[in-house]
């Protein structure tokens, strides 16, 4: 089976890509193509009868301290018909809780749950019940409010609007809040959203979610539902994600990123992007610049 190792770059390491992929090739040995996506930028080495693992461990060992990611995969039907994106630090930058935790000064509360549950430390449910305990009674603007701090991360919207052009399904699948994925959903053109919902009542937070509450397996199930869905298998499909509860989607994926990921994640999936934006995984399918929606 021929392979592609995917080398992406970024914005610290592009000025030093062209040397390293010209290295990493005459290192393998094997490579049958260089081929390049976007100059500078990223650079497909088609690898003909290299071992994929000695390959990324000598790609990587080359790169050491270079801002370049490396990704390994069969070359055959690299561009995925179903996009399953996650929403907080991935699709956007901000955890949303803890944005609200912001406005009434729980951070340091907040923050330490979220983090925990997204290293896997502790269960996502009963983080996302004990964070979203500490606001029963706030008034339900501050939701909006929060909503006004949404940050894209940068490489969302041509993510999104370069698969569809594609003509791929996208679905935003997140443990966080509709009130937030809705609005993100709909700016960047996503088929398909699914989230938790915050139980509101006489114009106020309850403190309780309604159930049922989205977790990592839901996400998974979200995946495999969707793809029988729309007839293709599970090997045509690409998910990203960041923390734990992304895992299990990541693993039931054609190909699961682990886009900037926590520690214990980055330990675990299979292949991640820890240097460039949400470009980076247009690029791992193959796709070259000039087919990138702007």
């Amino acid at each position: 089976m021929r392979m592609v190792l995917t080398l992406i770059a970024g914005v610290g390491g592009r000025s030093s890509l062209p040397r390293l992929a010209s290295a990493i090739a005459d290192a393998l040995g094997g490579v049958r193509e260089s081929v390049w996506l976007a100059p500078e930028e990223a650079c497909d080495l088609i690898l003909d009868g290299a071992s994929p693992a000695q390959a990324e461990v000598k790609a990587r060992a080359l790169i050491k301290g270079a801002a370049i990611d490396v990704l390994v995969q069969p070359a055959a039907r690299r561009r995925k018909r179903l996009l399953a994106a996650d929403l907080e630090a991935t699709i956007i930058e901000n955890e949303m809780l803890d944005e609200l935790a912001d406005f009434l000064g729980i951070s340091s509360q907040v923050s330490q749950i979220t983090r925990r549950a997204m290293n896997g430390e502790i269960d996502f449910t009963a983080a996302l019940e004990a964070r979203v305990a500490l606001f029963k009674g706030v008034e339900a603007r501050v939701l909006e409010e929060a909503a006004a701090r949404i940050r894209l991360t940068p490489g969302a919207h041509a993510l999104v609007a370069t698969m569809r052009r594609g003509g791929a399904t996208t679905a935003l699948v997140t443990g966080g809040f509709a009130v937030f994925a809705e609005p993100v959903a709909a700016a960047l053109g996503f088929d398909h959203v699914m989230a938790n919902r915050l139980d509101l009542a006489q114009g106020r937070i309850t403190g309780t979610v309604r159930p049922p509450i989205v977790t990592g397996e839901t996400k998974r199930e979200a995946l495999l539902a969707l793809a029988a869905e729309f007839g293709i298998t599970p090997a045509q499909t690409i998910a990203v994600g960041d923390g734990a509860n992304d895992l299990t989607m990541l693993a039931a994926a054609g190909i699961g990123i682990a886009f900037r990921p926590k520690p214990m994640v980055a330990e675990i999936a299979r292949w991640r992007l820890d240097h460039a934006d949400l470009t980076g995984v247009l690029y791992a399918q193959g796709y070259r610049r000039d087919e990138i929606v702007a």
